[in-house]
């Protein structure tokens, strides 16, 4: 065993400090140096991928991804390769590619409608033609959130309400005129189109690599927050209680849109905690089978049982780049380099 990690960041960017690395990437770097193992960071380019490959498969045991895929020039199919190819020639991906892919992408909401997690009337559309064909239906039985698969910070999620003054059978399409009021996640505000026009605006988050709408309905209780937890691997760390302002419109849980976080023990979520980890086994051979990622989060939202009682309800896991920072003065840095050396040392007993 070589017992050294590489980091892979892309150069640029506003998430870096002033020496060109993430905030995040350098204390995990320094946390595993005291456990006797070694880690640098390498800069992803297109140009340097071959040297890069050969030089991971070369020196390295795992790899550490910390780039949004998104924001990689050229797209991100390139580097998706690239990170095939290093775990296919035994590296260890801290997300495998496919993981990020199937943890990370909306539509994982829709291979997980047939548990508890996720309500069984949510959607993916792939296709232009089936948002057209299908969401006219959708949205006649109340109102709805559509999701894209692209993005960050809520941009391209909408809150879609009817608010023609005809009225309208539930179940059947509705007309493409039928007025609508549309309300960004990003920063709440608020639009009145028409339908028709609405979903082809909404055909752009479609096409595209990756490109998907999820439709799911929307919970009025977002108000009161959505509760994301924070994990290492198994491990809960955190569990960040966001809270939307409170304007009339907003639904917005992020810190840009005017949200109010606090973090709390897992233990203060303990029902919570205990049902997702229980489903983890379940949420593992339903989104492709592979390790669970290094540094995720699934956020839930609020809402009601048949009896009245609370139920938790799945609107989102990342896992492609989980940024951390706040975290990092309570040693999570610590516990992200013990769960690497323990899986590299697992897999590759």
């Amino acid at each position: 065993m070589k017992k050294h990690v590489v980091f892979f960041e892309a150069e640029g960017g506003t998430d870096k400090g002033p020496d060109g690395h993430r905030k995040d990437t350098m204390p995990m770097v320094n946390a595993l140096v005291p456990k006797g193992w070694t880690a640098e960071v390498i800069y992803y380019s297109d140009t340097d991928r071959p040297a890069i490959f050969d030089k991971v498969v070369a020196t390295a045991d795992a790899y550490v991804s910390r780039i949004n895929p998104g924001t990689i020039p050229g797209g991100e199919a390139s580097y998706f390769q690239m990170l095939r190819q290093l775990c296919d020639a035994g590296v260890v991906g801290m997300p495998h590619p496919d993981a990020m892919v199937g943890y990370g992408a909306k539509d994982a909401l829709v291979k997980l409608r047939d548990t508890s997690l996720v309500p069984p009337d949510t959607h993916a559309y792939y296709k232009t033609e089936e948002l057209h064909e299908h969401f006219p239906v959708t949205l006649s039985l109340g109102e709805r959130v559509l999701k894209q698969n692209r993005g960050s910070t809520g941009e391209g999620i909408w809150r879609v309400a009817v608010v023609d003054d005809r009225s309208f059978t539930k179940g059947q399409p509705l007309p493409l005129d039928t007025k609508i009021k549309c309300t960004e996640a990003v920063d709440n505000h608020v639009e009145f189109r028409e339908l028709g026009e609405f979903m082809t605006f909404c055909e752009s988050y479609i096409v595209g690599d990756y490109g998907m709408l999820v439709d799911m309905r929307f919970l009025p209780r977002i108000k009161e927050g959505e509760i994301r937890i924070l994990l290492v691997g198994p491990t809960p760390i955190f569990v960040v209680h966001k809270k939307p302002a409170e304007s009339a419109d907003a639904f917005s849980a992020t810190l840009f849109s005017g949200a109010k976080y606090t973090y709390d023990d897992p233990a203060k979520w303990q029902p919570l905690v205990d049902m997702f980890l229980g489903t983890l086994p379940t949420i593992m051979q339903k989104l492709g089978g592979y390790e669970i990622p290094l540094i995720w989060t699934a956020d839930f939202m609020l809402d009601n049982n048949e009896d009245g009682s609370d139920k938790y309800v799945l609107g989102e896991i990342n896992c492609s780049c989980v940024g951390f920072t706040t975290h990092l003065e309570h040693g999570i840095q610590e516990t992200i380099a013990d769960e690497i050396i323990r899986t590299v040392e697992r897999l590759k007993a």
